[in-house]
């Protein structure tokens, strides 16, 4: 490593991960963590209310870390992931409108890609806000079952923290391995059986920030500009195919649903568990490819991605054969019943 880094700083992970663990078995011990609960309902892969309030403890071992390397450029990413784990938690006890929230994501995707894109085409500018956008909705979206939105802020950002210490950039790695810490945290009381989730107020930021943090890194040298899709892959490519198909049915977009892949799978009868471990060995071969992927020549990292796109295409389609059988399976079977029922009444008669 070229880069000096002060001796405290090296603690921030560590740190992350400590205050993330206390906080939450504070939360839980005390009742405290009951303030924003997640109540079931005919969308929800859970039977029982669970305290939504995770993602207060992820943000708050994160800010803790982050207090011990808080680089310069970290305070505008630092500030708009604040503001919106603000409203975002507002909206775990309020409930507030999707226009509302929709709007403070706009104001922060513009502020950082107006602060970071100045000198950049007006296109790349766009798409970079909408990207940001995208990714800071869908990994709300994906954030539905135990254990997975925390694993794929472990893998993700921990992933950014391997490639940025390799590019010799000590402070951008600790930065990110904080975020992964604190996830590890959280996961330690969420993964199946869950006694809390996150939330809007972790899942939020944490899309941004794995939006923003991609950008950043890309523009540092640190990675081409498909290494962060790739390694969120799992979590955009199910987000982005489900919507695109949910808008060719001319569904309602913005309303919950249970649809997903990973929503489908664990329906299917993988259950939480299986579907987290099964989506962690999806996450590790992402990571893995796109690390060893961006050391490779122009026309290999292609064929990387093309090779990418033909795994998602096939294990999707093989999810949806078998969920339209699932679900042939389960109309059919209750007639059956009921006729085995009225055929057993008749020969009683």
């Amino acid at each position: 490593m070229s880069e000096h880094i002060p001796f405290l700083a090296s603690f921030s992970p560590p740190l992350a991960f400590a205050v993330t663990w206390l906080a939450i078995a504070v939360l839980l011990r005390t009742g405290l963590a009951k303030f924003a609960m997640d109540d079931p309902n005919h969308r929800s892969l859970h039977a029982a209310p669970i305290p939504r309030s995770g993602g207060v403890a992820i943000m708050a071992g994160t800010l803790a870390g982050w207090c011990l390397v808080l680089p310069s450029w970290l305070w505008l990413p630092l500030g708009l992931a604040v503001a919106l784990a603000t409203v975002s938690l507002l909206d775990d006890v309020l409930d507030i409108s999707a226009g509302w929230r929709l709007l403070t994501h706009l104001l922060a995707a513009s502020a950082l890609a107006v602060a970071n894109l100045e000198h950049y085409p007006l296109w790349l500018g766009l798409s970079a806000m909408l990207a940001i956008v995208w990714m800071t909705n869908l990994y709300n979206f994906m954030d539905g079952s135990d254990g997975l939105a925390g694993g794929m802020a472990l893998f993700g950002f921990a992933a950014y923290g391997l490639a940025a210490w390799w590019g010799n950039d000590a402070t951008f790695a600790l930065v990110a391995w904080t975020i992964a810490a604190a996830a590890t945290g959280f996961l330690v009381f969420n993964f199946h059986p869950a006694r809390i989730f996150m939330g809007d107020a972790g899942s939020v930021p944490l899309g941004f920030l794995a939006a923003a943090f991609g950008l950043l890194g890309w523009q540092r040298g640190l990675w081409p500009w498909w290494f962060a899709p790739l390694v969120f892959s799992p979590f955009v490519v199910d987000a982005s195919v489900t919507l695109a198909k949910r808008l060719l049915r001319g569904e309602k977009i913005w309303q919950a649903h249970r649809e997903h892949y990973y929503q489908r799978l664990v329906r299917m009868g993988y259950g939480h568990r299986h579907t987290a471990l099964l989506e962690y060995l999806l996450m590790a071969a992402a990571v893995a490819s796109a690390l060893w992927g961006s050391g490779l020549e122009a026309t290999a990292q292609t064929t990387l991605l093309v090779c990418w796109c033909a795994v998602y295409f096939v294990a999707m389609r093989l999810i949806d054969i078998k969920w339209v059988k699932f679900n042939l399976k389960n109309s059919v079977e209750p007639q059956r019943r009921r006729g085995a029922e009225a055929q057993r009444k008749n020969n009683e008669l």
